[in-house]
């Protein structure tokens, strides 16, 4: 299985972004999924996760802002990033519960402008 997080870009503060994340290459579903984030010397930084059943989870600075979505029939999952601020500019990641591992995808970055 591999993912591929897509949708990020520039925006200004204020503005609002939607990541996707889709898992391909395999009929199974994947169980949970999160998005991290991260910024250069940084250590990534849990940002969302959603179950397979849609339970949700998402950190405290973003806690209000985003919301965190999936469908399972497309094994995608969905990060809407509203009112963002420049310090939510970063490379962000996902990853997903695939039978006993955790599968990460490549980034997608976002940057913010003030």
């Amino acid at each position: 299985v591999q993912l591929q997080a897509s949708g990020g870009g520039l925006v200004q503060a204020g503005g609002s972004l939607r990541l996707s994340c889709v898992a391909s290459g395999t009929r199974v579903m994947v169980d949970a999924m999160r998005w991290y984030r991260q910024t250069p010397g940084n250590e990534r930084e849990f940002v969302a996760v959603i179950t397979k059943s849609g339970a949700t989870n998402l950190g405290d600075a973003v806690w209000g802002r985003w919301t965190i979505s999936r469908d399972n029939a497309k094994n995608t999952m969905y990060l809407q990033m509203n009112n963002l601020k420049p310090e939510d500019t970063a490379v962000y990641y996902c990853n997903a519960d695939y039978l006993d591992d955790t599968i990460w995808g490549q980034g997608t970055l976002v940057t913010v402008s003030s």
